[in-house]
């Protein structure tokens, strides 16, 4: 299976990040990891999560056969944000997870 088009396409984003001063304007690691490092790390035990309830004999990758109800799910855990989820995944880690979701379709979409 390719899980190429679930992960950042260097190529279809080749032209947007010729230019040096582009470049500088996407500080992937000081304008979103450096700021959010533990975010970020619950945000992918999120992911590692959902993949064994959901597809535990395949490697890790985003099926989005499973659900694409995102706001709907983002809002479901906003509620609960603060708490804990019965499977042990942080509530307001998987809001995080669903915003990013939402947006990457977004992005997706307005290319197409």
């Amino acid at each position: 299976m390719n899980h190429s088009k679930y992960y950042y396409d260097f190529d279809r984003n080749k032209e947007m990040t010729k230019k040096a001063e582009d470049r500088k304007q996407m500080p992937v690691y000081t304008g979103v990891l450096k700021y959010f490092p533990d975010a970020i790390l619950e945000v992918s035990k999120c992911s590692y999560a959902g993949q064994k309830q959901h597809n535990p004999e395949k490697p890790l990758h985003w099926d989005r056969n499973k659900s694409g109800d995102e706001l709907d799910a983002l809002t479901r855990h906003l509620i609960e944000a603060g708490n804990i989820d019965t499977d042990g995944v942080r509530h307001s880690a998987k809001v995080a997870w669903r915003a990013l979701a939402n947006l990457q379709k977004e992005l997706e979409n307005e290319k197409k």
